[in-house]
C-alpha cells in the first residue's frame, strides 16, 4: 500500500528586508485595505518581532508583534489566502505567543475586525478575550468598520 506524501511542516524565521516584496504580494492578496510597504519597513526598523512562515521557500504567512513595557501587541498576522483553512493561522499564532512568552510579557493585545469571524474564533480558542471596541477603527467599503479589542494574559497567578 502506498503512503501519501507528508507535507513538511512550515518553517519560521525572522523577516528580512529581502522578504518585503513577497510579503506585500501576500498582504495585498489577503486584505482589501493592506498595509503599505513603508509600514512593514518601519516595523523592521523599530525592531518589532517580524517573522515569516514558509515551506519550501514559499511564503505562507507572517506575524508582527510589538513589545514594550511588559505588554505585547499583535499588529499583523496573515496567512496566504490559498493556504487558509489548514491550521496555518493557528501555527503562526502559536509562534507569536511563543515570542511573547520569550519576552516575558504579562498580556498580548490585538484588534480584529468585527466581521472577521474566522480570526475572532481563532483568537478565542487561543485564550484571547474581548475587552473593548474601537469604533470606526478599520477602513471599509461603506466607510469604517469597528474593531474588537482582545487580550490574552500570559502570566497566570500561582497557587
Amino acid at each position: 500500500m502506498a503512503q501519501a506524501a507528508q507535507t513538511p511542516d512550515p518553517e519560521f524565521r525572522p523577516m528580512a528586508l529581502a522578504d518585503l516584496d513577497a510579503v506585500m504580494v501576500l498582504e495585498r492578496a489577503a486584505y482589501p485595505y493592506p498595509w503599505t510597504l513603508g509600514i512593514f519597513k518601519d516595523c523592521l526598523r523599530a525592531g518589532y518581532d517580524c517573522w515569516v512562515m514558509e515551506r519550501d521557500g514559499q511564503l505562507l504567512g507572517y506575524t508582527i508583534l510589538s513589545v514594550a513595557a511588559g505588554e505585547a501587541h499583535l499588529l499583523n498576522l496573515c496567512v496566504a489566502p490559498a493556504h487558509q483553512g489548514r491550521g496555518l493561522g493557528r501555527r503562526l499564532l502559536e509562534k507569536t505567543l511563543q515570542l511573547a512568552r520569550w519576552h516575558q510579557v504579562d498580556t498580548v493585545f490585538l484588534e480584529v475586525r468585527v466581521s472577521n469571524e474566522a480570526a475572532r474564533a481563532l483568537y478565542e480558542t487561543a485564550g484571547f478575550n474581548e475587552i473593548g471596541l474601537r469604533p470606526g477603527y478599520y477602513p471599509a467599503g461603506d466607510g469604517r468598520e469597528d474593531a474588537i479589542v482582545m487580550a490574552r494574559p500570559m502570566r497566570f497567578p500561582t497557587a
